[in-house]
């Protein structure tokens, strides 16, 4: 199922040590695209770098077990890790005490036991903060970055340009502009 070799860093934040603990860390893969909602991608991409440093750890369980008041706090702490820190913090515990329980703490599991394309994406949905497109776009960043290509993974892929694409600081421009159009020429639709 996993065929490429994984990237040594994804170029979502312009740190070279947040963006390397996106491709070596899976967790802190999946709490990125849990922050990545009215935020900018650096700032979501970002957090789980912040987050460790803030707590001394990214283990699952021991978030799941931390007092929701004391992540709550390492969330709000300036500069905050998020827009709505208090959400934030309770939707990575979320998906913090389900990586632990369902997944025996290794949120790489998510992916790498589902069978084929439609049961790693039913897996990426069913996870706090991951709702249909970033289930979507996870699928293509693990097939075209980390190899992971379950039977059927490119159905379930998005066909339009995603984070999955990015590949460096000036494709992660591009993609930027690409969505702030999408999102105008939406808007613009709906107004009609």
């Amino acid at each position: 199922m996993t065929t490429a070799t994984p990237p040594t860093s994804l170029p979502f934040t312009g740190d070279p040590d947040a963006d390397a603990l996106l491709a070596a860390d899976p967790l802190a893969l999946l709490v990125g695209f849990v922050l990545d909602q009215q935020v900018t991608v650096q700032k979501a991409f970002a957090g789980p770098l912040e987050l460790r440093r803030r707590i001394g750890t990214l283990d699952p369980a021991a978030i799941a077990a931390m007092e929701p008041e004391a992540l709550q706090e390492a969330f709000r702490e300036r500069p905050a890790l998020h827009r709505f820190p208090g959400a934030m913090a309770t939707r990575v515990q979320e998906l913090c005490a389900i990586v632990a329980r369902d997944y025996g703490g290794d949120a790489s599991h998510a992916w790498t036991e589902a069978r084929d394309g439609a049961e790693l994406e039913a897996r990426l949905r069913a996870l706090p903060g991951i709702g249909e497109m970033k289930a979507r776009t996870l699928v293509g960043l693990l097939g075209k970055r980390f190899g992971v290509r379950p039977p059927g993974w490119e159905a379930v892929a998005p066909s339009h340009p995603t984070l999955a694409d990015v590949d460096s600081a000036e494709a992660l421009a591009r993609y930027q502009e690409q969505k702030r159009a999408w999102k105008a020429s939406q808007k613009a639709a709906a107004g009609d």
